[in-house]
């Protein structure tokens, strides 16, 4: 198990471990498991190792630019970083344009001196649970390089489970985080929206989130420090926080009420995932949560969404006209051209549907501190492929059904792992609570993890 981010960082500041070293070991993380996984689309080798030095300088007199110098992070290919071209996994996108201009989180995470090494992968326009793209091929699992390792955000889970830089930054409409960190044992929140800033705005509109992904809850939190904050680019910016979501981390679960639902009252799991994300629920209980099983009362509100992102796709896609079909990948064209087909009666329809789920999870929220489920409901299936083998449908939020409501009521979500199946696959479990509820979600991530060791095993690739 390699150095994690805050280990780096005490090792930094104690004069044990320096940037530098940290840097070339994530450098060599990527040259010798990238080919396999294809996590990245962009590594700056030279570039990563001189910010390494000026941050070993910068520690070596004792004043750091923040709490994230000299961390290896990675960024997702969805978010603009100055001087490096953002494709988004796709050819429609002029690669010789001007990139003067960092993301709000991109921009915070070089103000605390983190060592940017590169961008990972993404589907194209990060439309789908799964990474691939005709730009950038196919994008494989820390655990078994055949199996997808989810997405949108795979690149950067990937990346973070084989070691290839401490951090990274991905991004989360539907459950673009949150789905490869159950993929490939990982950690990822999806953030209670606004909390992390979104520059330029997303396409899908408020259902788009920025979030942290790490190989701890701890260094979640300590991520979510750095890259949340006001940022006067995004109109739906929250102010920045008050303190620390390292603050009461360690607080423990004794006498939260947790809301465990098996299954929504509505997905069938795989047997396997059900029993991992039961003995998970009574470790919290264990621990001291008061723990009732009971759904929170929603029917799938896949149509609402559906109605929502396919939208969202068919303007990705108006911007570059008709000509297109040959260069876009046929899911996106296929969704693309529904969203096109929707009216604007059917687009408040969706929002009034959402409104109301946000309503009753508010509600919930007066009962139950948190709803804990599985993140999803199956593990990681082959690459290349929307969805799995002889699935009944071609839509990929046809297998994240724990996922997607979440952004629908922009609530914080937390994936961390919580077991391996029999063919050695990770199982996430998903905490979510009220908005503004991030501090808690991690805080009841951080007591799973404090117990069990699932975050600590190392992935296959790497035996």
């Amino acid at each position: 198990m390699k150095p994690q981010a805050m280990e780096l960082v005490e090792g930094y500041r104690g004069g044990d471990l320096s940037p530098v070293e940290a840097t070339r070991a994530a450098l060599e993380a990527i040259e010798k498991y990238d080919e396999q996984v294809n996590a990245f689309v962009l590594v700056d080798a030279e570039g990563a190792l001189a910010a390494a030095k000026e941050s070993e300088a910068r520690w070596h007199t004792g004043e750091p630019l923040g709490p994230g110098d000299g961390v290896p992070t990675s960024i997702k290919d969805a978010l603009w970083t100055r001087g490096w071209p953002t494709l988004r996994g796709s050819t429609l996108i002029d690669e010789t344009q001007p990139w003067d201009e960092d993301a709000p989180c991109v921009a915070r995470l070089r103000e605390t001196g983190a060592v940017i090494l590169g961008k990972t992968t993404t589907p194209e326009y990060s439309w789908k649970g799964v990474t691939d793209s005709s730009r950038y091929g196919v994008t494989g699992n820390p655990w078994d390089a055949s199996k997808t390792s989810g997405g949108s955000s795979g690149g950067s889970a990937t990346a973070v489970g084989l070691g290839m830089g401490a951090w990274s930054v991905g991004t989360d409409g539907g459950g673009s985080v949150r789905i490869p960190a159950a993929f490939t044992g990982t950690v990822a929140l999806k953030p209670t929206y606004g909390l992390i800033p979104l520059f330029p705005p997303s396409a899908f509109g408020t259902l788009s989130h920025a979030g942290p992904m790490t190989r701890t809850v701890r260094d979640n939190a300590a991520l979510l420090d750095v890259i949340s904050g006001f940022d006067a680019r995004d109109w739906s910016a929250l102010p920045t926080p008050a303190r620390s979501f390292l603050d009461g981390l360690d607080d423990g679960v004794a006498g939260l009420r947790v809301a465990y639902s098996p299954n929504l009252g509505f997905v069938d799991n795989d047997p396997e995932v059900d029993a991992l994300v039961r003995t998970a629920v009574e470790v919290l209980a264990e621990a001291g949560a008061e723990v009732t099983e009971v759904d929170p009362g929603f029917s799938d509100p896949v149509e609402a969404f559906n109605v929502l992102w396919f939208s969202g796709a068919a303007k990705v896609l108006q911007a570059y006209g008709d000509a297109v079909d040959d260069r876009v990948d046929p899911g996106l064209r296929r969704t693309a051209a529904a969203g096109a087909a929707y009216t604007a009666s059917d687009y408040l329809d969706a929002t009034a549907v959402r409104m109301e789920l946000g309503l009753l999870m508010g509600w919930f929220h007066q009962r139950y501190d948190v709803l804990v489920t599985p993140t999803l409901p199956l593990t990681a299936f082959p690459v290349g492929q929307d969805v799995p083998d002889g699935w009944f449908s071609p839509e990929w939020t046809s297998w994240t059904p724990y996922t997607y409501a979440f952004n629908l009521t922009q609530q914080p979500a937390l994936s961390v792992p919580c077991g391996l199946t029999s063919a050695g696959l990770p199982v996430g479990l998903q905490v979510v609570g009220p908005r503004h509820g991030d501090a808690l979600v991690l805080r009841v991530g951080q007591a799973y993890q404090a117990i069990t060791d699932w975050h600590l095993r190392t992935p296959t690739l790497e035996v």
